[in-house]
């Protein structure tokens, strides 16, 4: 076959294998067992969303009551970043990762059956500090494995089957509730038990032998006294603002312009679709590009999105804004972890993932409190904007780190790890 030109096309098999070769191909087998197993547990991730809900309805707890649990369980994913990332470093990712996964599987079930508030709490506090445990070992895996030139397309492709998962465990997570909320938290704890068992059997320890031997405090030592990695921290804890926003305060905003959380579904809902659309179309390019530099043009598009929400009152507008930031996500995505493990030596892979779980962690902590008192105090004529200039000071933090970041890049080690 040959095009009007002449030019050979081929057939539609060699077409779609030179499609997909930049994007997901040359990657081990064992970063391909991770990514199903991320996309797995993220299948099942549906009792975070329903928590809420599940807590003053089938356990009749007050809102006030129902917030104290809720903030246990992210004080103790806070705690659980750190001390996955230590583990990871001193007993390995595997056995991290494990641990965690099959942790979480039991602990979301004890959430499940727990009765009267202090169960509930103590069950809340053990899943918070589990649930996220699994993370830095994760990240750490995809840093001991991958060379740094496609360290972005790996995180990317996590990045996706995340979205993925979670997109259908929404539309699942919603119908399942009404047969029962029980449903949730034991589709929750087989799909981590799931991923657990997975990592067990199929992932290799990929953790540098001998790397480890400094003890716990002086690890946190030496990363802490990385300036660069520090900044780096601090830029993606106010990213980590920022975004989850959307999650927080911008139903509220919709709200107080006549838009219920039907309108409110349909707009963010538009945020999956396209990350799952256009995510895997750019991943590969953005990973060529200088990893500094298309992180602080993310962090551009988001505060252009969210300072443009000030002028939205329609589903239409905020629709459209989400948009706008939905592909500055997608472009910072790309690169976010990967400039961690740029950063970090091979023997603190696990901990530098932890310290940056920490801002993710942080974020969610401090997004719902800060960004309620913003559009209290001013309404959305004060939160969005200050969002935008959020951003815009992270993206000029960025650019400031530039060249360390790029000077760390260049001289990353390659990894030497091979999938038999």
């Amino acid at each position: 076959m040959t095009t009007l030109e002449g030019a050979p096309v081929g057939p539609p098999s060699g077409r779609i294998a030179a499609f997909l070769r930049p994007r997901v191909g040359g990657l081990p087998r064992t970063f391909w067992t991770l990514w199903a197993g991320t996309l797995l547990n993220r299948l099942g991730s549906m009792v975070e969303p329903f928590l809420g809900l599940y807590l003053t309805t089938m356990r009749g707890l007050s809102l006030g009551q129902a917030g104290m649990v809720m903030a246990v369980l992210g004080a103790g994913s806070l705690a659980g970043t750190l001390v996955g990332g230590t583990l990871a470093d001193r007993i390995g990712r595997r056995a991290t990762l494990t641990l965690a996964t099959i942790g979480s599987g039991g602990a979301m079930l004890a959430l499940g059956y727990a009765q009267g508030l202090a169960a509930l709490v103590a069950a809340a506090l053990l899943l918070g500090l589990l649930l996220n445990m699994y993370r830095p070992a994760a990240q750490a895996i995809v840093a001991d494995i991958i060379d740094p030139a496609d360290r972005p397309r790996a995180f990317g492709l996590l990045f996706w089957a995340i979205n993925l998962g979670w997109a259908v465990a929404m539309v699942l997570g919603g119908t399942l509730a009404r047969q029962g909320f029980l449903w949730l938290f034991w589709i929750d704890a087989i799909t981590c038990a799931g991923f657990g068992v997975l990592t067990w059997r199929a992932i290799p320890e990929t953790r540098v032998r001998g790397g480890a031997a400094s003890g716990v405090l002086t690890g946190f030592g030496r990363m802490l006294r990385d300036r660069v990695m520090v900044g780096y921290t601090l830029i993606t804890l106010t990213y980590t603002f920022v975004l989850l926003q959307a999650m927080t305060t911008m139903p509220l905003a919709m709200k107080e312009d006549g838009l219920g959380p039907e309108a409110y579904g349909i707009a963010i809902g538009a945020n999956g679709v396209l990350i799952i659309i256009l995510q895997p179309l750019v991943n590969a390019w953005l990973a060529r590009r200088d990893h500094s530099l298309v992180m602080a043009a993310g962090c551009v598009l988001v505060g252009i999105g969210f300072g443009l929400t000030s002028l939205a009152s329609s589903i239409t507008a905020y629709t459209a804004t989400i948009l706008v930031w939905t592909i500055g996500e997608i472009i910072a995505a790309t690169v976010l972890q990967a400039i961690v493990a740029d950063l970090a030596p091979p023997d603190l892979h696990g901990r530098y993932s932890g310290l940056y779980g920490m801002a993710w962690s942080g974020g969610f902590l401090l997004a719902p409190l800060g960004g309620t008192q913003l559009l209290g105090a001013g309404g959305a004529s004060l939160l969005w904007p200050t969002c935008a200039g959020m951003m815009l000071g992270a993206a000029v933090g960025l650019c400031a780190l530039a060249p360390a970041i790029r000077r760390r890049h260049d001289t990353a080690p390659t990894t030497s790890f091979s999938s038999k």
